[in-house]
């Protein structure tokens, strides 16, 4: 603070009626900020604050240090050098309110717990003596300190109602815990009321607590670590899921590329066949009736010299001339011009699409397939899920019915009517993926179940009893197990056959994995329980559909 601001400040204190030599340190304080009773070099309240000539301040020892060091004594603030060192002494109207500066620092505020024994402003309290149930400010708390009698007295940290540490009921200090009533109590309560109760010192189940408090601390401390570690992995499945969405749509823009450049190219071909066969028409017509114009021509000719011809009288003369016969001319009547047909060239434009298309579907179904094969799971099948004519290979991946029923224990998982297994495996997140050989069977059932369905007698097979499966039936007609079924139109008849689960997705696929084709996918589904894989080799029919059905280990599609 410069002697200036001094001034000013004293100024103001004049339009209150005071005068320099009798201002309210207190007063003057308060209307001063923090920044004014600052070393600009300790960046501390001032002690022994010193004036330099410039009118800057300081404290003595932050300054005199400060020149120590230096060659030059230069002023921190304004860098006046001083050719000579300034002698320095204490300015103590500064001195003074900085101190009461300090002073007016430590004055309770709200929400702190203010000293019991000030009088007028009250301080803020050091601490609390559980004795005296008092709590001091730094002057009064000195005794405590310092007699051998308060010196025992137990002091914490200031805290405010002291009254509500007293039994209400016995006036003295609840310095006990009832671990049975789990409440704080007094000496005269383990008499009274609590007299078989499992009583401890408070410090005691202080400490208890404390370690309790400790293991909670931890304990939400390892939540916060889980939280974290799930908001990372959430962050790499948004992140992983935009790189899945800029495949895809890269994928797609270039599939959509080719299929416009294709659909562009045929429309062109077929433009330019039906535009050739325009101009190969008209050019046909454009010959003959040049052809025409010169024999009317030379008609024409010949007509005027057989008009001379008959106005001669000369004998001799008509006979010599005689024009020979017209027969040499092109008999017309045979010769026409049609238009070109134009039937089937856009069929035929539109079925050479068709190939393009396919080629291309066949092209995307390989890589999606591709796709799905990288969340194969090892599948084997649950023998106490089989029904008892069904015959199970000792490894658990193949499915056959039997001639012989087996006595097997009627459990709630096995099937008892329909020919069906599940797998030991269920899912219940995320991706899976298996594949099946289905080759020489005539019928069977294929997809995925929900835990619940029903097992026992007649079951029906759709989504709404929790069944997403597609069917064969009759060698070669497929079916999707829907309400009602649909019928699948499959240009060839698969002999492996994958099956695709998206479980959050609400998703079931089935691929031919051989033709790498797309058989039918239900979507929109609702799936709030684990589901299982399901295998329905049917019946043999006398060894017309004897062959098993076969889990099969995935070789990615290249």
């Amino acid at each position: 603070m410069t002697n200036q601001e001094f001034c000013s400040y004293l100024f103001s204190l004049s339009q209150f009626h005071f005068y320099p030599h009798s201002v309210d340190m207190s007063a003057a304080s308060c209307l001063l900020t923090e920044d004014q009773f600052l070393c600009s070099i300790c960046l501390d309240v001032f002690t022994d604050p010193v004036s330099t000539p410039c009118g800057h301040n300081f404290c003595i020892t932050c300054i005199t240090e400060h020149w120590n060091i230096n060659v030059q004594c230069q002023c921190p603030n304004c860098n006046k050098v001083f050719n000579t060192r300034p002698e320095l002494k204490v300015n103590t109207f500064i001195s003074e309110m900085a101190a009461q500066f300090r002073q007016s620092q430590q004055v309770s505020k709200p929400g702190e717990v203010p000293c019991d024994v000030c009088t007028g402003t009250k301080l803020k309290a050091l601490k609390s003596c559980l004795v005296c149930l008092v709590s001091y400010c730094e002057t009064h708390l000195e005794p405590h300190l310092t007699t051998s009698g308060l010196k025992r007295h137990q002091l914490i940290d200031p805290v405010e109602n002291l009254e509500g540490r007293m039994c209400t009921k016995h006036d003295k200090l609840l310095e006990l815990f009832c671990k049975t009533d789990q409440m704080c109590v007094c000496s005269l309560c383990t008499i009274f009321d609590h007299k078989t109760h499992d009583v401890v010192p408070l410090k005691e189940e202080y400490e208890g607590k404390k370690a309790e408090l400790g293991k909670t601390e931890a304990e939400i401390q390892q939540l916060i670590q889980k939280r974290r570690l799930k908001i990372q992995e959430i962050k790499r499945s948004v992140e992983l899921s935009k790189k899945g969405a800029d495949r895809e749509i890269a994928d797609g823009v270039q599939v959509f590329t080719a299929l416009k450049k294709s659909v562009k190219r045929s429309q062109a071909e077929l433009i330019y066949t039906i535009k050739e066969k325009q101009r190969k028409t008209e050019k046909q017509a454009e010959d003959f009736i040049k052809e025409l114009e010169q024999e009317i021509f030379e008609l024409r000719k010949r007509s005027s010299e057989v008009e001379q011809l008959s106005q001669s009288e000369d004998h001799l003369h008509l006979l010599q001339s005689f024009l020979p016969c017209l027969c040499l001319l092109k008999d017309w009547i045979r010769i026409s011009t049609r238009p070109p047909s134009y039937e089937g060239t856009v069929v035929r434009a539109v079925n050479q699409l068709e190939e393009t298309l396919s080629k291309q579907m066949k092209k995307l179904f390989e890589v999606e397939l591709k796709r799905v094969q990288q969340y194969a799971v090892d599948v084997t099948l649950d023998p106490d899920t089989a029904q008892p004519w069904l015959i199970l290979s000792d490894d658990g991946k193949q499915v056959k019915h039997g001639d012989v029923k087996k006595n097997l224990p009627a459990n709630p998982q096995r099937f008892d009517t329909c020919t069906c297994v599940l797998a030991k495996q269920s899912f219940s997140s995320g991706r899976f993926y298996f594949e099946v050989q289905v080759k020489g069977k005539t019928k069977w059932d294929l997809g995925v179940a929900r835990e619940s369905i029903n097992r026992k007698g007649v079951i029906t097979l759709r989504p709404q009893d929790g069944y997403w499966l597609i069917l064969l039936r009759n060698e070669n007609e497929y079916k999707a197990a829907t309400d009602p079924a649909v019928c699948l139109s499959l240009q060839s008849q698969p002999e492996k056959v994958g099956v695709f689960v998206d479980y959050e997705e609400g998703l079931v696929s089935f691929y031919d994995v051989d033709a790498a084709a797309l058989i039918y996918s239900f979507t929109g589904c609702s799936f709030t329980e684990k589901l299982y894989p399901f295998f329905g080799p049917s019946l043999n029919y006398g060894s017309k559909n004897s062959a098993p059905l076969i889990i099969c280990p995935v070789n990615h599609t290249e």
